[in-house]
């Protein structure tokens, strides 16, 4: 089962997803971690470039192509194998943080974002997506006492309300891989949240 993890900035979705996965390994499933843009070698390095404070100077459509190279080499080299060996894999984001960043928040072109994500996954989708929700402002306030600050929490608030209202739309397309939940609640609530739809979906497959 390939399992993803979506939300705007601060949502919490990455704290969260160790505990999980400790949880489930605990419960006797194989389960694989990891991360977009990252995953591989070649990812990490990509990663480095999209999240450099001095990167300033990206053009929207260079950052979703980046995207999208990070993206190719993570499926063919992490995910298609994990998933072939009978391996849950679960990913702090996947092609839906393009589609709400790149397309919604930047405003480009939706069905040429859709084709890119499309080449670069290879068609793969996830079984099941879960979208942390979270205020945009919230969220912001979070980030900034955090330690993982990018290039792309420095975009204007609208950019990232934009984003969070491209999930909304990406979710009312394709209601049932998606679950919505709620990251406003303490950290511990949300986390047994997590685990209880992980388990329910889980069982049903």
């Amino acid at each position: 089962m390939f399992i993803t993890l979506e939300g705007t900035e601060g949502s919490g979705k990455t704290s969260q997803l160790l505990p999980l996965v400790e949880f489930l390994r605990n419960k006797g499933y194989t389960v694989y971690m990891t991360r977009e843009p990252g995953g591989t070698s070649i990812g990490e390095q990509v990663r480095e470039i999209l999240s450099n404070f001095e990167n300033t100077e990206m053009h929207p459509r260079t950052e979703t192509l980046l995207f999208q190279a990070a993206r190719a080499q993570f499926v063919e080299q992490v995910i298609r194998p994990r998933l072939a060996e009978g391996a849950i894999v679960i990913s702090d984001r996947y092609v839906d943080s393009t589609l709400a960043y790149q397309g919604y928040g930047h405003k480009q072109n939706l069905k040429e974002i859709k084709a890119l994500v499309n080449y670069a996954a290879e068609g793969l989708m996830p079984d099941l997506t879960i979208f942390f929700n979270i205020s945009v402002e919230t969220g912001l306030e979070r980030k900034k006492n955090g330690d993982e600050r990018n290039r792309l929490d420095a975009y204007p608030v609208e950019f990232h309300q934009r984003v969070h209202k491209g999930y909304l739309e990406l979710i009312k397309l394709e209601p049932s891989r998606w679950t919505i939940l709620d990251a406003n609640q303490d950290k511990d609530v949300v986390q047994e949240n997590l685990r209880t739809i992980i388990l329910k979906n889980l069982q049903e497959k």
